[in-house]
């Protein structure tokens, strides 16, 4: 079911809908407000915009690397897989 949830980023009061628990809505604007305020200490000037560009960025770029560790988490699960299967096919001969 979606719900409305109020978060606050950038200052900014805002209210959001998502069908995901409060607390995992608490937790993804801890998460983003967490990049901001990391990007904005990396940034000279305070220029919102170049801010809010350097969190997506480097949340892109993390997000892109979980990406390709579980595809090759998965590669590796599925090459032992298919090693067991055929130890186990071996040994019915």
């Amino acid at each position: 079911m979606i719900s409305t949830h109020s978060i606050r980023v950038l200052g900014r009061d805002l209210q959001v809908k998502s069908v995901s628990a409060p607390e995992h809505v608490a937790q993804v604007e801890a998460l983003v407000n967490d990049k901001l305020a990391e990007a904005e200490a990396a940034v000279s000037g305070g220029d919102t915009q170049v801010v809010v560009i350097l969190a997506l960025m480097n949340l892109a770029e993390a997000l892109l690397g979980a990406q390709n560790e579980l595809a090759e988490e998965r590669r590796n699960s599925n090459e032992r897989i298919a090693g067991l299967i055929e130890r186990l096919d071996r040994q019915k001969v």
